[in-house]
């Protein structure tokens, strides 16, 4: 069980801090961020629960202008504390809750054709970048690629968004976002392929 977090818009830094202190009810391992400025997609991942995160790390240097476009995650680990969330390259970066496989890591790149970095079965969707070859995985994830955010899931894993005047903002749970102070989320509807903008 893990957290995704997902911003697109203009919010005021207290509701991100916020937004990562009641995600980490889901996991308290560790808590990363990917977030798009000047151009650029930029990482930031610590072995720290959220709280701790959003101190160490000022939300308030991740916006460009007024407005913001970030994915987060906090994390709950059953194995170790290497290769956390977001997974990024360049500027694609991605957090998921779920499972794409139990198969070890070294049987990867021949099970799947996919040359992975870590032991993070996430890695699996970041390589691919289309959650519909996972179809029988269990997927929540958000994608962010330059300062465009995706999302989707597949039914085996909870997502919220919460839409306001200036922004988007997506949660794990409704409990998390209410516990923000965001009001009115509604659950993302499972549609099978489509990614939603």
């Amino acid at each position: 069980m893990c957290a995704i977090i997902g911003i697109t818009g203009k919010v005021k830094t207290d509701l991100i801090k916020k937004l990562f202190i009641e995600s980490q009810v889901r996991g308290r391992h560790a808590t990363g961020v990917s977030y798009y400025k000047g151009g650029k997609v930029y990482t930031i991942r610590e072995s720290v629960p959220a709280e701790q995160f959003v101190e160490i790390q000022n939300p308030s240097d991740w916006f460009e202008d007024e407005n913001i476009t970030m994915i987060g995650h906090c994390r709950y680990s059953t194995s170790d504390l290497e290769y956390n969330q977001p997974i990024a390259k360049g500027n694609r970066s991605l957090v998921h809750n779920g499972v794409i496989t139990q198969e070890e890591p070294y049987k990867w790149a021949q099970m799947y054709g996919y040359q992975c970095e870590g032991k993070n079965d996430t890695e699996l969707l970041f390589e691919s970048w289309d959650a519909e070859v996972w179809s029988d995985s269990s997927i929540a994830c958000i994608f962010l690629e330059d300062d465009k955010m995706k999302w989707t899931r597949n039914g085996r894993r909870p997502m919220w968004i919460t839409k306001t005047d200036h922004a988007t903002i997506i949660t794990s749970t409704k409990d998390i976002a209410v516990r923000a102070g965001l009001k009115n989320p509604v659950r993302v509807d499972y549609e099978g392929k489509d990614l939603q903008p």
